[in-house]
């Protein structure tokens, strides 16, 4: 399992053509913070403190990542640092209702292996990405950089956020802003606590 401050090139995936995009990329013009939100850049918006698991780690790894970090969505990566795709708390939950001794030899890269890996680069605007949403029926897209990795997630809560003058999501505890890639979670990521106990395994 590995923090991954990764970028993915959304030139080379198919998703990237299924929205029309009539928005030109923010250039040079006022601050981001002047600007109305869904003309801002995703990266004015996303969350950088991400935590990912890699696609040959199990399931149990991935709910304990999940479990540690207390967060809703976890993106999958490649070897070669690009997203697999974007697990949610509930998928997980669902996939994790099977005896324990086969999650062992289950992996997380086998739960988006058949679907398509729906991205944004950092550089689109946010209405892009609202509009890439809407299209796929998704609440969450890893976002991508010029190098073809991941460069951090946008959900919609934190377009929500955004609309409301709030900052960008929280850091995670023992990741930062953006750590090295790759940057193994385990063990800094400390335990969420919730109501003094960690949630277990369903």
């Amino acid at each position: 399992m590995r923090q991954h401050a990764l970028e993915e090139r959304t030139s080379a995936n198919p998703a990237h053509q299924d929205v029309q995009d009539d928005v030109p990329r923010p250039k040079d013009g006022p601050p981001a913070e002047e600007r109305p939100v869904l003309a801002r850049s995703v990266a004015d918006v996303m969350r950088t403190s991400v935590v990912s698991v890699a696609a040959g780690e199990t399931l149990l790894v991935a709910w304990e990542l999940l479990e540690r970090s207390a967060a809703r969505h976890l993106p999958v990566v490649r070897p070669d640092g690009r997203c697999a795709g974007v697990l949610d708390r509930a998928e997980l939950a669902v996939a994790c209702a099977a005896p324990a001794v086969s999650l062992s030899r289950r992996y997380a890269g086998d739960l988006v292996r058949a679907r398509r890996c729906v991205v944004v680069h950092h550089r689109d605007p946010v209405r892009r990405a609202v509009n890439v949403m809407n299209a796929n029926e998704c609440d969450a897209l890893p976002v991508t950089g010029d190098d073809g990795r991941l460069a951090g997630l946008l959900t919609a809560a934190d377009i929500v956020s955004a609309l409301a003058g709030q900052a960008v999501g929280a850091v995670v505890p023992g990741v930062g802003m953006r750590p090295p890639h790759p940057y193994p979670v385990m063990p800094g990521l400390p335990p969420h606590h919730e109501n003094g106990r960690v949630s277990p395994v369903p």
